[in-house]
This record gives C-alpha cells, structure tokens and sequence, in this order.
C-alpha cells in the first residue's frame, strides 16, 4: 500500500460513497415530502399531516447526516488532490459558489423555515417553504453535476500557465454531458425515495395494525410504488441515452463495461464473460449478437471500438500509458446496476398494479420483500458512480489531466493510508447511527402528536 495514487483514489472513492448514500434520497424524499404536505393543505386530512411529520423527521435525519459527510468530502480536494484543485479552480469556482450561495442558502433557509414555521406563518407559505426545499436541492445538485460534467466532458475552456481556464461560461452550463447526466440522478433520487417509502409502508401494513397507521401507510405504499416506477423507467431510459454517448465521449468506458478487446461490428452484448487483464484475452464469452450496436446506434450493425485498438490510438494521442481502467470493476459494476433496474422495474409495477390499478389486497410475500428492497436503489446508484468514476481511468478530466498529475505532490503514502483508515471508520459509524435512527423513527410510526393540531393549523 505504498502507491499515493491508489490510496488517495480509494480514500476519495470511500467519502464519495458514503456521501452518496444520502444526496438520492434528500432529492426524492424532499418532492414526496413535498406532495404529501400539499395534500394536507388542499383537504386538511389529518392524515397527510401526521405522513408529512413522519417521513419529514426521515427525510430531516437523512439531511443532516449528508450535509456532514459532504462538508468532509470537500477536505479531499485540498488534502490529497491539490494539484487537480489547482488545475481545475477556474472552471470549478462558478458553479460550485453557484452552489453554494444561491442553491444552498436557498434549501437551508427554506427547511429552517419549514421545520419550525407551522402555526407560526400561513399554511400557504408553509406548504411553499417545503417546496422550495426540495426545488433547491435539486438545484444544487445541478451545480454539483455541471462541475464533474466538465471532468467527463471538458469544454468552455483553454490550457494557460498549466491551468485550465474558463474561456466560455454558457458552454460549461449547456455541456451536452450534464442535460443526461442531471436527469439521470434526478430520476435515481425518486427511485431511492419511492422504494425508501414503500419498503417502510409495506413494513407498516404488515403490521395489519388497526389504527390510523393502517390506512394512512396505504396512502405512502401507493405514493412510493409509483414513484418508484417512474424513476426505475426514468433511470433506465436516461441511461439508455448516456450509454449512447459513451460510443461518442468514451468509448473505452464502453468497451470496459462490455470486456470488449477487439472491435466488432456488429457488437454483441455480454451476458457472461471471463477475462483474464494480464493476457488481455477472453476466456469464455456468452453473448447476444448484435445488441451493443442496436442500443448505441439504433441499428442492428454498428462498429463499437474494442480497447485493444482504442489502447494503441490513446499511446499514439497522448504518450505511453495504461489507458484500460478495471475491467473487473466497469464490467460488473454496469451489470449490477442493470439487474438491480429491472428487478425495482418488476418490484414497483407489481405494487402499482396491485394497490393501484387494481386496488387488491397486496400480498403478504410482498410485503416481506419490499423492505429488503429498499437497498436496491443504494446499490444501483453506488454501482453507476464507481462505473462513471472508474470507467474514466486514468483521467481526472477526461483527455486533459490524469490521475498522477492530480494527486497532491509531497503527500507520503503513510500520511494518506493513515487518514483513509480514519475515515472509513468514521463513515462506517455514522452510516450505522443513521440506520439506528432511520430504524427508530421508521417503527415508531405515526404519533397521536402527528395527528393533533392539524385542524387549526391548515
């Protein structure tokens, strides 16, 4: 472990994941919260005041605890990856002050106003406050994503004095990468909510309890199979559409994701494959023709660069180097974000035509499923960013600057090794605190407290 690139990439990989464990969904559960409390204030329902409280202390917990480790992985740009942040601070200082001054200022002002505002202002502005959270969120995250389009996609910019330098602002805001990027994530954030919404309603109903909790948990399992469908297809199709422009931005991305060395034409897609990285050859391979090619060019036929040939015009473009990322990883991290799609895809129609279309009785056995089913959105969108991030190696900024010359000069691998230890343990504690919170919140259901007040107050 004395490799500084290695160490400072895991120990960023690490922050980065356990950061976002949080941000899908603060995204959806801010527009569920959001609707739910609109539905209190057209009809005065009690019980959409009493599933606004509820999921709101959720969607509160999850909040706060992103916030933290967001703020942490900021500590990674300065601490480890110095000479990128000096490489990249023009371009990076707009929309991540964008971000922060105008995004941020605008949710974390709203939700002080939404938290301790009812009764206090009028249920209108209240119920507006909620929305302009979950609209600032959202917004921030667009800022967010604007920046690593730029590290996928560079555009809107010069090399000067070793720096890149913004030449162009609009071209950085209407990068082609960040109008499917954004949507990508924002459908992401909903499927996390829907299935976070629905696991914990199915896990109610089970209960059978004949109270209050009954009727309004049906309310949130209808609300989070349908959002859990629309984001499951939104996912999907919006991928679909990235995958497209990998053939054109990265196509050694792609060819990883399918363990593709030769190039074909057509190009078919891998159900099965073993590769062995040090020989660079294909073991054993099942695959369905043609598939690659219709889903990148819409055409059965479609030449789709092998890494091989892509290796030799990268050595010729850019000097000698490996250009491969993980295969390992690009490989079967596509292939667990696909399966986990359509198994939500399945998941959420069942409920959909069940407690929807249907209004059946939902069956038990979907009911015991469906809060385990809450971690599969995690491990799609876990899966996406390591394929996103890793598929682009060894590139920070993808045919600008690599990873080598990023990392922050004069930083001991001990020093780095030390403090990815520290962190992880760090992380590891508070991903379980927020489970133990989620966990205590979630079971305690509905409170008499929920319930009471909400006449007089909308």
């Amino acid at each position: 472990m004395d490799d500084v690139v290695l160490l400072a990439r895991l120990q960023f990989a690490i922050t980065t994941v356990y950061h976002f464990f949080f941000v899908p969904l603060t995204l959806g559960l801010s527009w569920l919260v959001a609707i739910l409390q609109t539905q209190w204030l057209r009809t005065g329902n009690p019980e959409y005041r009493a599933l606004t409280k509820f999921w709101g202390r959720l969607f509160l917990v999850n909040f706060g605890i992103g916030l933290v480790t967001g703020i942490v992985q900021e500590f990674q740009f300065g601490m480890n990856w110095s000479s990128f942040s000096s490489f990249v601070g023009d371009i990076f200082g707009a929309p991540l002050a964008i971000e922060a001054l105008l995004a941020f200022f605008l949710e974390s002002t709203f939700l002080g106003i939404w938290i301790f505002g009812e009764g206090k202002i009028s249920p209108k502005l209240h119920t507006t406050s909620i929305w302009l959270v979950a609209i600032g969120s959202n917004i921030s995250a667009f800022w967010i994503l604007i920046a690593n389009s730029f590290m996928q996609n560079p555009v809107g910019y010069v090399l000067k004095n070793g720096r890149a330098e913004m030449t162009d602002f609009w071209a950085l805001i209407t990068n082609p990468h960040i109008f499917l990027q954004f949507p990508h994530v924002l459908f992401g954030g909903i499927t996390a909510a829907g299935f976070f919404m629905l696991g914990i309603s199915a896990w109610h109903l089970l209960r059978r309890q004949k109270s209050v909790n009954s009727g309004a948990f049906l309310k949130t399992f209808r609300m989070g199979a349908i959002a859990g469908l629309v984001g499951a297809l939104g996912v999907s199709g919006t991928g679909h559409a990235q995958g497209q422009e990998l053939a054109r931005i990265q196509p050694m991305k792609l060819a990883a994701m399918e363990g593709m060395y030769e190039t074909a034409d057509p190009a078919g897609l891998s159900i099965f494959t073993v590769i062995d990285e040090k020989t660079q050859k294909e073991t054993y391979s099942l695959k369905i023709p043609s598939i690659v090619s219709l889903l990148v060019y819409n055409s059965p036929t479609g030449q789709i660069q092998g890494m091989r040939d892509l290796q030799t015009k990268y050595q010729a473009q850019y000097g000698p180097a490996n250009y491969i990322p993980s295969i390992f990883l690009c490989y079967w991290s596509f292939r667990a974000m696909v399966g986990v799609g359509m198994a939500m895809i399945a998941l959420a129609g069942l409920a959909v035509l069940l407690s929807v279309m249907l209004k059946r009785p939902i069956p038990r056995i979907l009911l015991l499923i469906l809060p385990w089913a809450i971690a599969l959105p995690y491990i799609g969108n876990a899966a996406g960013w390591i394929l996103t991030e890793v598929g682009r190696f060894p590139w920070l900024v993808q045919g600008v600057l690599r990873l080598d010359q990023g990392v922050s000069p004069g930083v001991p691998a001990s020093s780095v090794l030390i403090s990815l230890a520290v962190f992880t343990l760090l992380y590891a504690g508070l991903i379980l605190t927020t489970i133990q919170l989620f966990r205590h919140h979630a079971k305690a259901g509905i409170t008499p407290n929920d319930l009471s007040g909400a006449n007089a107050s909308h």
